[in-house]
């Protein structure tokens, strides 16, 4: 999903970083997912580690923002991409508990506009959903703002149309805040364009 589209890109970094040490965050699970969070996604208040976990080629990896009472707003899934010593680390997607996005399936083939929907557990919820491809800075759709929801493990859903999609794998991100922070968690997916 991100940061690199093709395992050719990734062994493109890694002769690079052998070479001269280009972007060395690529080889840091905490790092990369920050990047992601930050930079990907434009959730720039999350910005601190709330836990780690690494085993083997996996990482999960909590990302909060700094202050929030509330703890960890996603716990982000990286897998090594590759199978180097310097394989980099390659967001695959979130573990989700108490905020999920399961409709579309994670790789399934989509079209504008689409449903997309899950469960969530709070008080006051105001979702929102972004469609995003890593070849663009812009969300390629947006719903509109915003999807009220809340109670204990309810489903939610929205409709979200999207265009210019040109990349094969397409990010669905759906965030819910505005208590104390205005990212406070969020959930994504992966889907292929169709």
């Amino acid at each position: 999903m991100w940061p690199f589209a093709t395992l050719a890109q990734a062994q493109e970094w890694e002769r690079a970083y052998r070479s001269s040490g280009h972007q060395p965050w690529h080889r840091d699970p905490e790092q990369t997912a920050l990047a992601f969070t930050r930079g990907y996604l434009g959730f720039k208040e999350i910005d601190r580690v709330s836990q780690r976990k690494v085993s083997g080629r996996h990482a999960r990896i909590g990302v909060a923002p700094t202050g929030h009472e509330g703890g960890t707003a996603a716990v982000i899934h990286l897998v090594r991409f590759g199978s180097g010593p310097d394989a980099p680390w390659e967001v695959v997607g979130t573990d989700d508990t108490t905020f999920s996005l399961t409709t579309p399936a994670y790789g399934s083939l989509v079209r504008s506009p689409l449903t997309v929907g899950g469960r969530i557990s709070g008080v006051d919820e105001s979702i929102r959903v972004e469609v995003r491809q890593l070849s663009s800075k812009a969300p390629l759709g947006t719903s509109a703002c915003c999807i009220s929801a809340g109670g204990d493990d309810q489903p939610w859903s929205a409709r979200v149309s999207f265009s210019r999609a040109s990349d094969r794998v397409l990010t669905i991100v759906a965030s819910t805040g505005g208590h104390v922070a205005d990212v406070e968690r969020f959930t994504i997916t992966a889907v292929r364009a169709g």
